[in-house]
């Protein structure tokens, strides 16, 4: 075998594995961009008088199956009867 038959696989792996990570880094920052702007999307809802910690829980509960949401409210309902916090 000769050198440039040895190395030739080598080179392509390399140039494969660097373009997976630029890849990987612009995502990143892009990634990093939008969460920016997510942050100024909730400082500017803050400053209109909405509730932040209510808006964080309602993307959460948007995120969740239906099936998933209802389950999870009959057991906190049922918690907070047990507890006497819910009439």
């Amino acid at each position: 075998m000769t050198e440039e038959m040895t190395t030739a696989p080598a080179g392509f792996a390399k140039e494969h594995l660097k373009s997976f990570i630029e890849r990987i880094e612009r995502l990143e920052e892009e990634k990093s961009a939008l969460g920016d702007d997510i942050k100024d999307v909730f400082a500017e809802a803050k400053a209109n008088g909405f509730d932040v910690k209510a808006l964080r829980t309602i993307l959460k509960i948007r995120k969740e199956d239906i099936d998933q949401r209802k389950g999870h409210e009959a057991i906190v309902d049922l918690y907070m009867q047990a507890l006497g916090i819910f009439v």
